[in-house]
């Protein structure tokens, strides 16, 4: 398999156990973002200190949109076509917007579970292949 790289620094790590989505939590609120962030952003949190987390590998779709316009250039497919995006929720307060690819556009379900996965957008000029992350049909659910 070619050399990768994230689309996006930081956003995601991919391993042998999988991709896992790139966090940042509050030590004193534990409100979690993503992607992560310098400082917590809560009003009323007082310390703004964060410590690296990462996010839960199954979530629900929450909504979604299919997409019949090419995406920008940053987050260009090769093989581009029509596409499902949908805002999946990953538990704790967390919605992490993402393609949703492995499943027909009418089989797309509001609560449906699915796992985040990587997905190759296409390969730059020094061979490099550009990733991203993507949510598949599954779940621990359906592991």
């Amino acid at each position: 398999m070619p050399a990768a790289v994230s689309v996006v620094a930081g956003l995601f790590e991919e391993g042998p156990g999988g991709l896992r989505l790139l966090a940042t939590r509050c030590t004193s609120c534990d409100t979690l973002y993503f992607p992560r962030r310098p400082t917590c952003r809560n009003p009323a949190c007082e310390t703004k200190a964060v410590e690296d987390a990462q996010l839960p590998r199954d979530g629900t779709i929450h909504s979604f949109t299919i997409q019949r316009y090419q995406p920008p250039a940053m987050f260009r497919i090769d093989d581009w076509k029509p596409y499902a995006i949908g805002v999946v929720d990953l538990g704790a307060g967390v919605q992490v917007m993402g393609i949703l690819e492995g499943v027909a556009f009418d089989e797309l379900a509001i609560g449906m579970p699915v796992r985040v996965t990587g997905r190759t957008l296409y390969r730059d000029p020094e061979g490099l292949d550009v990733r991203t992350f993507a949510f598949v049909p599954g779940g621990s659910e359906a592991a």
